[in-house]
Order: structure tokens, then C-alpha cells, then sequence
């Protein structure tokens, strides 16, 4: 354990919730091992030089008194122990089967088995062939990159090492491990990937829950504001109506160009820029006032200069004469810094409106003490600093005064950094980096978030729209936004370019539309995102690879851009350039079994299939699964920090289905307001149930529009429709509910007619092939005729395609 300082300082519990310590009974032993059956497909391992062994929290491992699954232990190896016994082990379990021969690990001598339909043998050192997780961070990364391990496998078993991981001791401070010491945690699941993560969880602790405010959107630009400048830019996004909910204030906010140069650059800074700021505590009131919440960068690891503003408070903390001008340097395993970090240089900037840090740490992986990474530490110390005057429930896990709390739930503080490594699911978005303005970044980047969910990671924060190099690509930049939507925390951003922008009204008339319409619709889905949160925070990522729904589909694994959006959804954003003649991008995915509508554009197609999905630039494929309820602010309800008043619900009335909207207000996690949602296509009734729960956090009375993706039975009546779907209006009491009764079931499916029509008007291509083409289109013929006869029409490929997907889709009594 480190003893950097040895002032007396406040206790510091590692972790609400952590309890290293296993079961007893849950643990195997032998002279130089142990083994600690954490779950009936989950083994820890340990091999020890000395014969001692390590029960410290780690990075990774916060929990491993769990419940103790049922298990045999057979001795082998003979009775050459200290104790008599076998110097091996062979544990079984109703998951997998465990041998171990009490040596070195050696492929030979440790071996684990899964049994049942997913059988398989995995032996230490073999070369990982797990599905991938995530990485630190994309800085540079023009396309793809290697992924850092997750623990899902196609062939069921995995091993996760955190030998060289640091460790938290009893009273929360750091510690390091004894040479000649290893740690593994091997998973055998097979396939039951739920399985898998939710152990992984119950060791790791649970993933962070966002703010409802987190998940609107986010403005980020690296360029010098002044507060003036930055509230001009607030009112015309009003005046666009353009949402945002976070303000993202880049490293300009403090003293950059105005530091004297005998102390060096202004990177690191903890004092405003009185030129551009003069009031600071007023500037973020007003930021407050208009519904948002602030996070200013932070680049600390030039430590602490004479040219500060709290420089005397802490260098009086650190011993140092503030006379002298001493450089304190940045030393996070110092205890009495980190004190003083937080206490005078984080603590009064909080107390002026500030709600969170971007910890911008780009300085490597190395401290004082071997194996502890100073960005673990700063995620670490952030998040329960954070959570001491964000949530009453980790109130006092306090680095300065706390000693803890037992808890079991995820911690409600609120950061913004790297990827460290396991374990760093616990501290809320992930910055990925710079990115690189370039198609071929944003063609990594769907795939890159959903495979974060294989080691629990769910809260990316990416670049949308890239924010360094490249060029001008206006395309690019909207589907880079529609990405943004659909992905876990939207924040446009950009580098201190004046070419590089991200405002929608500097891009023309097309692209500004439909990016306009994708910040707004990012916004309306904040309930349903919010309830997803929820989920999130037990374990579910928001964005998951769609072979986390079809595990034995060898199809699942062959889309990595197809993602689970929540529960209900599916996205296949598009990350290549539209074709110049039928002016449809295209982004291919396959469909598990059922029925799935696009939101957008109403077309309903089968599953259980591959599909190439067209779509002009105003829209994205977002398909809804038969029976799903997708609970949306009215158009007029933006605020992201506020549970509405009104709601827009989507149904794919296919299907039977339900749904339970979760809502609370900000700084009560823990007090949760329910709301379940009914589909029952057989009595074609929709029902808003009484709201269950802490109804105190919701508005006593609702307007709720219930909108069908289908066509109205005959003689409904209807409070708004189009060719694609109708809307009903309900009034709803809180405490009572409410249900909707139709006439009928409605009509599943579009006649394609329409949408071909407007593919063949807008494409940019011969007008005689075009009117050739809609002559076949309309022939009263089974599609599959139709589709075999428009190959012998010149229309280019591209477009043909177009047509055919249409043509393919769900149609109501065609043939």
C-alpha cells in the first residue's frame, strides 16, 4: 500500500457497495493457490509466489462476497500439500467444469470446460477470441483500431487479468500488489451473454445512472467564448429552436494566452479568463435559468502555478511558502494533493454553478507508484467528490470528509473522462478522443459503441461530426449527427477551426434541415432514454450488438453497425456517402425474427433477414419491433431537465406489448415514478395505467397522443394521420389512468406505391426509364413479378434497389 503521506487525513471508502472479501465457502485453496468460485460460471484465480493472497478491491473487482452457487471440489494430485491434500483442484458447477493442477498457470494445467449446448474447452494462454470491448480512446484514429478485451465469446469462455491492476485498501486509499502474484477471473458462460455481464456486474459494481439532463444534447466547441458571445449563441439556437442541455465550456475558460511565460503555457488552468468571463457566477446562473447544466475542461497535469488564483490556499495546504511561487506539481497518489484538489481548486468553482468536469487527461498511464494510472485515480476521486452534492445516496463516499456508505446501487455522481480500463463503467461518459473529421471514422464508431457493452461499458461520449482534420463533407456532418442522436450521449463538437463548425444554420438548406430535426427528435426521446437509463444503471446497455438479443444467430455477428437501441429499437445509422443518382444512402442489417417498422418513414418490413436499408438524408433507419411502445415529449416539450407534461407514444401495433416509463427529478436517483404503457391488439385498446411510485415527481395530469404505424380500421376516428399512421389524443389523470379503445385493429403496412414515387421523382436519372419503371411499378401483378420485371427496365442499379427494398416491404393486402 502506498504511504506517500502520512498526515491524517479523513477515511476514504473505496466504493459504495464494495465488499472484497469472498465467502469462505465460496473459496478453494492450496499452498500457492486459490480459487474462489464467484458464480457458477465465473472463477477466480490466483497464483502466489509467496503463499499469500489479495482480498483489496481492485480497478476492476469491487465485490466478491456474493452468493455462494452450489459446487463440488475434488483434490488431485496426491497428498503433497502442508495440509495433506491434493496439490490440484477440480471444481464443478451446473455451468462448467474447472481443473486446475496448483502450479504456475501452463495450458496444460488450467483448463476450464463449459458443458450443456455450448460446450467448449478453454486453457490458459490461448489466444483470446472474445467479441472484442472497447479502448481508451480514438485521438487520431482515422478508421478502426484494435479493441481492448471484452469477457463475451463466441465460444463461451473468457479470461479477464487484473494482476497488474491497482487496489483500494479498507480505508479507501491505494494500493499496489505484491511481485510475483496473479490474478484471473475466468467467465464461462457459453452464450448467456446476460448471464455473463450480470456477474460481471455483481464483481464490478454497477454501471453509472446519467441525469436526465446528460442525455439531451450536448454544445461543444473548442473556440473563446466570452459569456456574452456564448449567450448570443444560446438565443439563436432558441430561436432555431435547437435544444441543448449541457454546456460544454472548452479550455478557453481560463487563463490560456494570459499566463506569464516564466510559468510555462496555459494547458492547464483552474482560474476563469477575466477578460472573457468577468462574472462567472453570473454567467452560469443564466446557463441554470435557461435549463442547462455546465461542464469546463480540464487538462491537469501541469499541477498547480503561482499565477492561479487558489495557488496560496494550496500551496498553504501542501507546507508551501505561497511566497516562494513554488510549482505544486500534479500528483493524484499524494493524498494531501488530491485533498487540496478538490477542497480549493474544484470545490469554490462548484460552488459558482460549475455541475461537472471534463477531465481531458491525455498524458499517459504512469504515477509515482508502479501500476496505478493517474487516470483511474482521477476517475475514481471525480466520481465520489461528484456524488457528494449530487445524489443523497453517496453523500458521504466524500473524498474530503467521507466515510462511505454500504449501498449496493450505482452512484449518482456525474463525470466526464477516458476509458481506463474494467471497471470504468462506474464513472459515468466516456470522452473517446479527438476524432478525425472522415467517413471512415464514423463508419468505426457505431460498431466501436455497441461493442463497449461486451465489458459493461455503456455511456460513450463521442465527436459527432469529428473534430480534427478532414474535410468539408456536408453529408458527412449530417450523418454523423443522426449517429449522435442514436447513440448514448449526444454532444456535437469541434476544434478550434473556424472551418470546422457544427451549427446547423453555417451548413445549406438540406443538411441544416435535417439536422435541425435530429437535435429536436434527440430531445423527445429523453423519457425513453431516461427509462433506459434506468435499465443501464442494472446492467443493460443502452446500445448493445444485436448478438446480444440472438446469441446463437450467426447473422447477429455479421452487422456490426446494427445496433439495439434500448429495448424497442434497432439502428442501422449510415456511415457511407449517398449514391449521386438515387441520392438513398444505404446501411445493410439483418433483422431478428418478427415484424419491425421504421419510425420515420412507417415501412414495416419482416425479419429474420438480411436488408439493405435506403434512406435520402433527412432520415436514418430506425426500425420499431411489432408490439413496441415508444414514449416520446411532445413536439413542444424539449427541456431536458423537466418531466413532461405531454407525450407523443409510437406503437407498432402488430404485436401485444408493454412498456414502463421511469421517471424521477434530479437528485433523487433512488425515488422513481412508474407509468406503465399497454397494447393489446386483440381488444385493440391502449391503456395508460396509474402512475405508481414517487407520482410526486410527475405532473398530475397528462395529454398523451397515441400514435398507430399502421392504417386506421374503418371508422376510427382520428386526431392526425398521414399514408403511414394516425394519431389518437387522451387526457390522463396521474393517480387514475387512462385507456383508448379503437373501432378496429389497425392495417399493418404501406402500399410502397407512394414512397417509390417520390425515390423515382427525386432521383437523378433518365426520365423515360423513370416513367417505364412506375408503369411496371403499378401493374396490378404479385410483387415478385413486379420486381422480376423491373430488371428489364434501364434504370441504373442503384436506384433499382432502391425500389425493390420498397417493394419488399410489408404491404396490407398485396400479394
Amino acid at each position: 500500500m502506498s504511504t506517500t503521506s502520512t498526515t491524517a487525513l479523513p477515511t476514504i471508502r473505496p466504493f459504495p457497495g464494495a465488499d472484497p472479501v469472498a465467502d469462505p465457502a465460496a473459496v478453494v485453496s492450496g499452498d500457492h493457490w486459490r480459487v474462489t468460485v464467484l458464480d457458477a460460471g465465473a472463477f477466480r484465480v490466483e497464483w502466489s509466489d509467496d503463499g499469500a493472497f489479495e482480498d483489496r478491491a481492485s480497478t476492476f473487482a469491487i465485490r466478491r462476497r456474493l452468493p455462494v452457487p452450489t459446487f463440488t471440489a475434488e483434490r488431485t494430485g496426491g497428498p503433497t500439500g502442508s495440509d495433506g491434500t491434493g496439490t490440484g483442484v477440480v471444481i464443478t458447477t451446473e455451468r462448467a467444469r474447472l481443473r486446475y493442477d496448483g502450479r504456475p498457470f501452463s495450458p496444460s494445467g488450467l483448463v476450464v470446460e463449459t458443458t450443456g449446448p455450448d460446450a467448449n474447452r478453454w486453457r490458459w494462454g490461448q489466444e483470446p477470441r472474445d467479441l472484442g470491448g472497447t479502448g481508451r480512446t480514438l485521438d487520431d484514429v482515422d478508421g478502426r483500431m484494435p479493441l481492448e478485451p471484452g469477457i463475451l465469446a463466441r465460444d463461451g469462455i473468457t479470461a479477464l487479468d487484473d494482476s497488474e491492476s491497482f487496489l483500494f485498501a479498507d480505508d479507501g486509499w491505494i494500493g499496489t500488489r505484491a511481485p510475483g502474484r496473479r490474478d484471473v477471473t475466468v467467465f464461462a458462460y457459453g452464450r448467456d451473454y446476460a448471464a455473463a455481464l450480470r456477474t460481471y456486474h455483481a464483481v464490478a459494481g454497477a454501471p453509472s445512472r446519467m441525469p436526465r439532463w446528460a442525455l439531451g444534447n450536448w454544445w461543444s466547441r473548442y473556440h473563446p467564448y466570452s459569456d456574452t458571445s456564448y449567450l448570443e449563441l444560446l438565443d439563436r439556437f432558441a430561436d432555431e429552436r435547437l435544444p441543448f442541455s449541457v454546456a460544454v465550456i472548452d479550455m478557453d475558460w481560463h487563463r490560456v494566452d494570459s499566463v506569464p511565460p516564466r510559468f510555462g503555457n496555459g494547458w492547464t488552468g483552474y482560474s476563469w479568463e477575466p477578460s472573457l468571463f468577468p462574472d462567472p457566477s453570473a454567467f452560469l446562473a443564466e446557463l441554470h435559468r435557461r435549463g442547462m447544466r455546465t461542464t469546463l475542461n480540464l487538462h491537469p497535469a501541469d499541477g498547480v502555478r503561482a499565477f492561479e488564483d487558489a495557488y496560496p490556499a494550496v500551496a498553504r495546504a501542501m507546507g508551501i511558502d505561497p511566497e516562494s511561487e513554488r510549482p505544486i506539481p500534479f500528483d493524484p497518489t499524494d493524498r494531501r494533493f488530491l485533498q487540496a484538489y478538490f477542497e480549493q481548486l474544484h470545490r469554490p468553482l462548484e460552488e459558482q454553478g460549475v455541475d461537472f468536469w471534463w477531465i481531458d487527461w491525455q498524458q499517459g498511464r504512469e504515477t509515482g507508484l508502479p501500476g496505478v494510472d493517474p487516470l483511474w485515480l482521477l476517475n475514481h476521486f471525480h466520481l465520489l467528490e461528484s456524488a457528494r452534492h449530487t445524489s443523497s445516496k453517496a453523500a458521504d463516499a466524500d473524498v474530503g470528509t467521507g466515510t462511505g456508505t454500504a449501498a449496493d446501487g450505482p452512484v449518482d455522481g456525474m463525470t466526464f473522462s477516458r476509458y481506463a480500463g474494467p471497471g470504468s463503467h462506474r464513472y459515468a461518459v466516456g470522452f473517446s478522443g479527438d476524432a478525425v473529421v472522415s467517413w471512415a471514422s464514423l463508419a468505426f464508431q457505431p460498431e466501436f459503441t455497441a461493442t463497449a457493452a461486451n465489458i459493461g461499458y455503456p455511456w460513450w461520449s463521442h465527436d459527432i461530426g469529428g473534430h480534427t482534420r478532414g474535410i468539408r463533407d456536408d453529408e458527412l456532418a449530417t450523418r454523423w449527427v443522426q449517429f449522435g442522436v442514436f447513440s448514448p450521449i449526444m454532444r456535437l463538437h469541434s476544434a478550434n477551426n473556424p472551418f470546422i463548425r457544427k451549427e446547423p444554420w453555417v451548413f445549406p438548406a438540406e443538411a441544416r434541415a435535417a439536422m435541425g430535426d435530429a437535435l429536436r427528435f434527440r430531445h423527445r426521446l429523453v423519457p425513453y432514454l431516461h427509462t433506459m437509463n434506468h435499465r443501464t444503471a442494472e446492467g443493460t446497455a443502452l446500445v448493445r450488438p444485436l448478438y446480444h438479443l440472438e446469441p446463437r444467430r450467426d447473422e447477429a455477428y455479421r452487422v456490426p453497425n446494427t445496433y439495439a437501441f434500448g429495448s424497442e429499437l434497432l439502428v442501422a445509422p449510415i456511415v457511407t456517402p449517398r449514391d449521386p443518382v438515387s441520392l438513398h444512402g444505404v446501411a445493410r442489417a439483418w433483422l431478428p425474427p418478427g415484424t419491425w417498422t421504421d419510425v420515420f418513414t412507417g415501412t414495416v418490413y419482416a425479419g429474420d433477414r438480411f436488408v439493405d436499408l435506403y434512406r435520402t438524408l433527412d432520415t436514418v433507419p430506425v426500425l420499431l419491433r411489432a408490439g413496441g411502445l415508444l414514449p416520446l415529449a411532445a413536439e413542444d416539450q424539449l427541456d431536458a431537465t423537466a418531466n413532461p407534461t405531454a407525450f407523443e407514444v409510437l406503437v407498432a401495433p402488430g404485436a401485444a406489448g408493454e412498456f414502463t416509463l421511469v421517471e424521477d427529478r434530479e437528485g433523487e436517483g433512488g425515488r422513481t415514478a412508474d407509468t406503465r404503457l399497454t397494447w393489446d391488439p386483440e381488444r385493440a385498446e391502449f391503456r395508460v395505467h396509474a402512475t405508481t411510485g414517487a407520482t410526486d415527481v410527475v405532473p398530475a395530469h397528462r395529454d398523451w397522443r397515441i400514435t398507430f404505424l399502421a392504417a386506421p380500421a374503418d371508422g376510427q376516428p382520428t386526431s392526425a394521420g398521414t399514408e403511414d399512421r394516425f394519431s389518437v389524443d387522451l387526457s390522463v389523470d396521474t393517480a387514475s389512468g387512462g385507456v383508448l379503445t379503437l373501432t378496429g385493429p389497425p392495417v399493418v403496412g404501406i402500399d410502397a406505391r407512394d414512397a417509390v414515387r417520390r425515390a423515382l421523382e427525386g432521383a437523378q436519372a433518365g426520365n423515360p426509364e423513370k416513367l417505364e419503371a412506375w408503369e411496371v411499378i403499378a401493374k396490378d401483378l404479385p410483387r415478385a413479378d413486379r420486381i422480376v420485371e423491373l430488371g428489364t427496365v434501364g434504370l441504373p442499379d442503384a436506384l433499382r434497389d432502391v425500389v425493390v427494398e420498397l417493394l419488399g416491404s410489408v404491404h396490407p393486402g398485396e400479394r
